[in-house]
């Protein structure tokens, strides 16, 4: 009898539910990945080196490890599997590196570097983050790989170690190395679903731009009775400033902030898709853009935040004028919006409205650009397919995820159609103390990546 794909779905599902996942899961956790703190530089090579290459390579696949081309950067993986000239070819990514465990933050019992089964969750850092999901991913080619004794498709896998901070040299690598890690189309996993029980797809990322707004009129602060009503205040004078940003509710004033692109085909792909869940916060629904529904305004608008502010010594304030005060803020933002002018636009707003005062300051973290792949594209068309017959028809389809991916190294260097398949869920408590990840959304992502797989090796040529 030949092998069909409910044989592959069957043996990724046996794979999660009879402790393999786990017991692999828990060897990949135990390696401090923390890519933000200096001295776990050597473990992050260690990680590619021993957890990751000796799967690839039981599958077949040929990997090297590269320098990353930033100075003190961290290393790349990349891994191939070659089945036929003829076959389209399937890039895939993920990152290995983790935020900092916080082991002193985690909840009795819990430790970042230590799975743990509670139930239905896997607790650990990198559970949810990424390399749950990366471990699913290649369960499932895995599964198919053993069931058919053949993909029909080819494979290359990329990993990065500094996703955390920002991708550093994720896009130099890729433009050095384009044929290397050439392929049809993208199809990884990061982020959330925006449901536990519904799979979730998207195309793409909100871009984001992070930038500090100073005032800084003087050395040191001055008393307050004897100065006061003398002393231009930088604490007020940078109050007004932003809050000629946007209104009371938070709508954009900045035309050049506002985006072009909620066209009809992105609103009809965001009508009724869920945004209130039981494992976040209530949404307040008289906030943002007034005439557009949650939907529309965290998946198709922008959005800018105020991440932090200060003046004086908040902590322990004495009566005294400050001689400065600052705000780091940040625009989320989608396609339509030019980002060559985001802080041109501020700029000259600030300008029209006298604040000549306020600095405007880029961070010098790596930032990430919108990207989002057409709704038509026939690369979604196939995964959309394949992922409601897995199922039983539920699925999500998200133009962009509303966070920030480096999705444009993909998109606009390598030039990829981009597919985002996410295995965690909202209440993962990703980046933050208890990290972990939900074994029923486990095994029904294993199952949908490896219908997906077993489909993609059935096809000879997609149309781009």
């Amino acid at each position: 009898m030949s092998a069909t794909r409910q044989d592959a779905l069957a043996a990724v599902a046996a794979y999660i539910d009879d402790g393999r996942f786990e017991g692999d899961l828990a060897d990949w956790i135990a390696f401090e990945t923390e890519s933000q703190n200096p001295a776990q530089a050597s473990e992050l090579s260690r990680y590619l080196d021993k957890a990751v290459m000796p799967r690839l390579r039981a599958m077949g696949f040929s990997c090297d490890i590269h320098p990353n081309p930033v100075a003190d950067g961290a290393p790349l993986l990349v891994a191939e599997r070659q089945e036929g000239a003829a076959l389209p070819t399937i890039l895939t990514y993920g990152h290995g590196d983790v935020v900092r465990g916080q082991a002193d933050q985690w909840r009795a019992g819990l430790h970042p570097f230590r799975l743990t089964s509670e139930g239905e969750r896997l607790y650990g850092r990198g559970t949810a983050d990424n390399k749950g999901q990366q471990l699913i991913n290649m369960a499932a080619l895995a599964a198919v790989l053993a069931t058919r004794q053949t993909l029909g498709f080819n494979v290359k896998v990329l990993i990065e170690m500094s996703e955390e901070l920002g991708s550093p040299g994720l896009r130099e690598f890729c433009a050095a190395h384009k044929s290397r890690i050439a392929a049809d189309v993208l199809i990884a996993s990061d982020g959330p679903r925006l449901q536990p029980d519904t799979p979730t797809i998207f195309m793409g990322s909100r871009g984001a731009l992070g930038f500090d707004l100073l005032v800084d009129l003087r050395e040191g602060a001055h008393h307050s009775g004897n100065w006061g009503g003398l002393l231009a205040d930088p604490a007020i004078i940078l109050a007004q400033a932003l809050a000629t940003i946007t209104d009371a509710r938070g709508q954009i004033n900045i035309p050049e902030w506002r985006p072009s692109s909620l066209t009809d085909d992105i609103r009809i792909a965001l009508r009724d898709l869920p945004i209130a869940s039981s494992d976040g916060p209530d949404i307040d629904r008289d906030w943002g853009e007034e005439d557009l529904t949650p939907a529309e305004r965290v998946f198709g608008w922008n959005s800018f935040a105020i991440l932090a502010m200060s003046s004086g010594v908040p902590q322990a304030p004495v009566n005294a004028i400050a001689a400065r005060a600052c705000a780091t803020c940040q625009l989320r933002y989608v396609v339509g919006t030019d980002a060559d002018d985001i802080l041109p636009a501020l700029r000259r707003h600030f300008d029209a409205h006298g604040f000549f005062k306020v600095q405007i300051i880029e961070r010098e973290e790596v930032g990430f650009a919108a990207t989002r792949l057409a709704t038509d594209h026939p690369w979604l068309k196939l995964v959309a397919t394949s992922l409601k017959q897995t199922s039983s028809g539920k699925l999500h389809v998200l133009p962009n995820v509303a966070g920030s991916l480096p999705n444009d190294v993909f998109a606009d260097i390598l030039g990829l159609p981009t597919i985002w398949v996410p295995h965690s869920y909202r209440g993962c408590s990703q980046h933050a103390p208890n990290e972990h990840v939900l074994m029923g959304v486990c095994r029904d992502s294993a199952q949908i990546m490896a219908g997906l797989f077993w489909d993609i090796g059935q096809l000879r040529h997609i149309g781009a």
